[in-house]
């Protein structure tokens, strides 16, 4: 059924709720799983002259370097547990990134968190589970954290 599990993380512990359902999914259907991060920074060759919100180019380099050892240590903590993983990094809009990343992996499902943002939260920030929902051609599971993982992050 499912041969490829697409999961996108931000770095937060909201967002790495979706791992222990994606783990047993995987797992039971001996699928893969694909950690996914966007970067959603401003791009690197963005003069910071001209854009003084643009990182730095070390800044971006730290940055990237960080991102890449947190999905390292997430890929071997799951390999650890029997499981196939790999990784991406990708840059841009969030939802797009992670739709491209889906088509690109050639993914059966998308296994993500939602921050469960309601009212103005949701208003101001948007909402990427949403976006996903509504733009993918492939199923998606959304889960949300519980309230312990939300207060949790909160602390």
């Amino acid at each position: 059924m499912y041969q490829r599990i697409l999961v996108p993380l931000d770095g937060s512990t909201l967002s790495e709720a979706v791992l222990p359902h994606a783990e047993r999914l995987a797992r039971a259907l001996n699928a893969e799983i694909v950690l996914l991060h966007v970067d959603a920074s401003p791009a690197p060759t963005f003069d910071p002259h001209e854009s003084p919100l643009a990182p730095e180019p070390e800044e971006v380099k730290i940055m990237r370097a960080d991102e890449k050892h947190y999905l390292k240590v997430l890929c071997i903590k799951l390999e650890n547990e029997g499981l196939r993983v790999t990784y991406l990094l990708r840059d841009g809009m969030v939802a797009e990134a992670i739709m491209e990343a889906a088509e690109i992996e050639q993914a059966d499902l998308i296994a993500m968190s939602t921050h469960g943002r309601t009212g103005l939260l949701r208003l101001l920030l948007g909402s990427v589970a949403e976006q996903v929902v509504r733009q993918s051609k492939i199923p998606v599971m959304l889960i949300r954290p519980t309230k312990e993982e939300i207060e949790q992050a909160l602390k």
